[in-house]
């Protein structure tokens, strides 16, 4: 008589297993396809640039809102600009002005075709922000003659104040010096792999002190200082003149530069010390 011959545990384990992790390896994959199935998710693969964009475009949008709501206070500038780079600092380095953007592409941190895209979409979230608000103020109640005679003014939209009259370097400087430690400090936060938090907190305070110096030095003049072309927009500073576009897009960009060729220069020169 035949006998049955026994079948080790271990040939019966390394039999069964397989189907285990086939079942498994075959859940993951339909839970990861179906998650790329998403339009977005296609989308933002097949171009991830336009991610990028888009979170330049949101970022400002909510930074000019700040500006507008806080009306340009430093303090609030702060908060915003950290909570806005934990937003969207990972997705596109949180730049948020294009002196900011311009500075980075001279030296050569971003690439002429991205830089522009992070220009454009800055502009374009400054000026969302601008419409936006323009159109709740428009739904305001207009203020009665009688509330009027009381002190009460009608809602009316936070903007820059007009550039002083034969004083317009010294706004002109004060911007220029502003986004010279603007620039500084974001050469800095972009070399430097910190943790998000870090970096937004290096960033928001980076962007207060200077905000805080060079609003101090412009309202002695009674004057404003704004340090971004875009959100300048949205406080109605940029004019078709010479001044305004001199003061509030030409000072912010050569002030943005020098920061990030100070940053540069010095850590080249930190490098060569430590050798």
């Amino acid at each position: 008589m035949a006998t049955k011959k026994a079948v080790p545990k271990s040939v019966k384990t390394s039999a069964t297993k397989p189907a285990v992790v086939t079942t498994k390896t075959s859940t993951v994959k339909a839970v990861r396809a179906t998650r790329d199935n998403s339009l977005v998710s296609s989308v933002l693969k097949k171009a991830p640039f336009v991610g990028t964009l888009v979170a330049e475009f949101i970022g400002t949008f909510l930074l000019a809102v700040a500006f507008i709501a806080g009306q340009g206070q430093p303090i609030i500038v702060l908060f915003a600009i950290a909570g806005i780079v934990l937003l969207v600092g990972t997705l596109s380095g949180a730049h948020l002005n294009p002196a900011v953007t311009i500075g980075a592409w001279v030296t050569r941190r971003v690439s002429g075709l991205r830089a522009l895209g992070y220009v454009v979409a800055q502009v374009l979230g400054a000026l969302a922000a601008l419409g936006l608000m323009n159109a709740f103020i428009g739904g305001a109640e207009p203020v009665s003659s009688a509330a009027q005679a009381y002190g009460q003014a009608a809602p009316a939209l936070f903007k820059a104040a007009t550039l002083p009259v034969g004083k317009e370097w010294y706004v002109f400087f004060a911007e220029l010096v502003g986004t010279v430690v603007l620039g500084f400090t974001m050469a800095t936060a972009l070399r430097e792999k910190r943790d998000r938090v870090t970096a937004a907190l290096t960033v928001g305070f980076g962007v207060f002190i200077a905000l805080l110096l060079a609003a101090s030095a412009a309202s002695y003049v009674s004057g404003s200082a704004i340090l971004n072309p875009a959100v300048a927009l949205s406080l109605q500073a940029v004019k078709w003149s010479v001044w305004p576009l001199a003061v509030y897009v030409l000072a912010p960009v050569i002030g943005g530069l020098i920061g990030f060729f100070l940053q540069d220069l010095l850590r080249v020169e930190s490098d060569g010390a430590n050798d």
